[in-house]
């Protein structure tokens, strides 16, 4: 069966920041009760609805795991065919050899907690981050907020929560493990 997931990904948020964010993001959350403390992570709070799309009645199984900390975030075992430039939004296909051009950045970002790529087609060099990936999305960021086994969150939570973390781009990403 597995467990299903949805992750909040903060992309413009630095090392510097990111546990201020998290702290932010967390009480606005306890505040909403959308989520209260439990132990180390946080449950599903009285106020779950919020976050979800109204056609949900059942309360969600998992709760939220905070990260915070260089990390790159994937939706499960499918890789992308394609990633796209935020520069020309040409797609570059993940081949051999494109894999070999993500793949290096992928671990320079995973090292150092910055990295970028240069598009094949434009030559514009671009974050990490700012680039979009197909089918089975990454990013990359050093916040992201993971909700385990909630239903669908709604697209009005995640412009929210957007805005909670001071109007930064967020990526959304889910999953089944």
């Amino acid at each position: 069966m597995g467990d299903r997931f949805q992750v909040i990904v903060d992309l413009e948020a630095g090392e510097a920041e990111a546990a201020r964010l998290k702290e932010r993001a967390v009480a606005w959350l306890v505040g909403e009760g959308i989520v209260v403390a439990d132990g180390a992570g946080y449950a599903a709070g009285p106020g779950w609805q919020r976050a979800v799309d109204d056609d949900w009645d059942r309360e969600p199984a998992g709760g939220l795991a905070v990260h915070v900390g260089r990390g790159a975030f994937h939706s499960g075992a499918d890789a992308p065919a394609h990633a796209r430039c935020p520069a020309c939004a040409a797609h570059r296909e993940l081949d051999a050899d494109g894999w070999a051009w993500a793949s290096e950045a992928i671990e320079t970002w995973s090292e150092a907690g910055t990295a970028t790529l240069t598009c094949p087609t434009c030559t514009r060099t671009a974050s990490l981050p700012d680039w979009e990936w197909d089918n089975a999305p990454f990013a990359f960021g050093h916040l992201a907020l993971k909700f385990w086994d909630w239903p669908d969150l709604s697209e009005a939570f995640r412009a929210r929560m957007a805005a909670v973390l001071e109007g930064h781009r967020t990526a959304y990403l889910w999953g089944k493990i």
